[in-house]
């Protein structure tokens, strides 16, 4: 049988499972619509280099990255971020504190993948007014003086709010991708970078390791067009324990095994720990019993220990989302992952402030 290669079956080469292609905002526009004043970029300054110096361990402060799961409602989150930079303020002699302010997703099969890939939870996607709700609030937390961190999951997304971005993270299920190793490489933030779901920190480490080195990769530019990046390594990147399918891992003994290969790795010797996922067995409440208990160990002196991350918002647990329903949703509550309250987070914050104390 002889095939037909005129131009009505080439379309069918590249493009048989593809319905749409939509125009993107360009990086450079929106950040010219929405830009970064001269306050902010004092907090954003600030924020990174004071989380080098606790890494580098010329400031024994401790690193806290609170906040929601994911935000779906921005005005939720400013809400939530008022009420942690004034404890931030508070107990600013002792902990450095990040809000966690994550846009994207990533889902083991299917479901909701975050603020920008669908702001109005209702799977219409509209991926530019998402990006400008999330710039626009990262600005508005930024403008409370409070540093915020993202998880960074699309390649892309990066460049439209990066420049705002105190400390960056790679998720679990990303930490062993070339390009994400990549994109670590480019970023001006310090990154965190967690084992795997299955428990394999040396993914974590060997992550950390690649994005210390330079590469080139293929990329956009901040006006939306393809590109080449060179970058020249990413020095400010660490491992962090979040637990795995199997349970926890931020007890001492795997934590000094960490500490161990980093140094076997020629890496600095600086772990974070994240008190949800795995090391809570994904019970909310869990986190404060391993919050206290990493607190004690910090009281009594262990080092090593950079960072605690955690997941919390106004109200505690989590709730469905059925898509086109947003207006039935509590206020204030995780549609992903489950958090604590802020309630219960608060007294946490002062036991870490405490702990710092009591190690100096």
């Amino acid at each position: 049988m002889t095939l037909s290669a005129g131009p009505a079956t080439i379309g069918d080469l590249d493009a048989a499972r593809t319905t749409s292609i939509s125009p993107l905002i360009s990086p450079a526009l929106l950040r010219e619509d929405h830009p970064v004043d001269a306050a902010v970029a004092k907090v954003v300054r600030h924020g990174r280099a004071e989380t080098v110096d606790i890494l580098e361990g010329r400031d024994d402060r401790l690193l806290v990255v609170v906040g929601p799961c994911s935000v779906h409602d921005p005005e939720a989150a400013l809400d939530y971020a008022r009420r942690l930079a004034a404890k931030a303020e508070e107990l600013r002699e002792d902990l450095h504190v990040v809000m966690r302010v994550y846009f994207e997703k990533p889902r083991t099969t299917l479901g909701w993948k975050g603020l920008i890939n669908d702001p109005d939870l209702d799977g219409t996607f509209a991926v530019n007014k998402g990006l400008r709700m999330a710039r626009k609030l990262l600005l508005d937390v930024s403008g409370l003086g409070l540093p915020v961190g993202c998880e960074f999951l699309d390649p892309i997304t990066p460049q439209f709010i990066s420049d705002i971005v105190t400390w960056g993270s790679i998720g679990a299920r990303t930490a062993a991708s070339q390009v994400h190793r990549q994109l670590c490489s480019a970023l001006s933030m310090p990154v965190g970078i967690k084992n795997s779901t299955e428990g394999d920190v040396q993914v974590a480490i060997d992550a950390t390791r690649a994005a210390a080195a330079s590469h080139v990769f293929p990329g956009i530019n901040t006006d939306g067009l393809a590109a080449l990046l060179t970058t020249s390594g990413n020095p400010d990147c660490h491992v962090i324990l979040r637990g795995h399918n199997g349970g926890p891992n931020y007890d001492a003994g795997t934590v000094a095994d960490t500490l161990a290969r980093l140094a076997k790795a020629g890496l600095p010797e600086r772990v974070i720990i994240d008190a949800s996922h795995g090391n809570s067995g994904k019970d909310h409440v869990r986190q404060g019993a391993v919050v206290s208990e990493l607190a004690a160990r910090l009281a009594s002196g262990e080092r090593g220990i950079s960072g605690l991350m955690m997941e919390s918002f106004l109200a505690g647990g989590r709730q469905d989302l059925s898509l086109g329903h947003a207006a039935e949703l509590t206020y204030g509550q995780s549609i992903t992952d489950a958090c604590l309250a802020w309630d219960d987070t608060a007294p946490l914050l002062d036991e870490l402030a405490s702990a710092v104390r009591a190690r100096r």
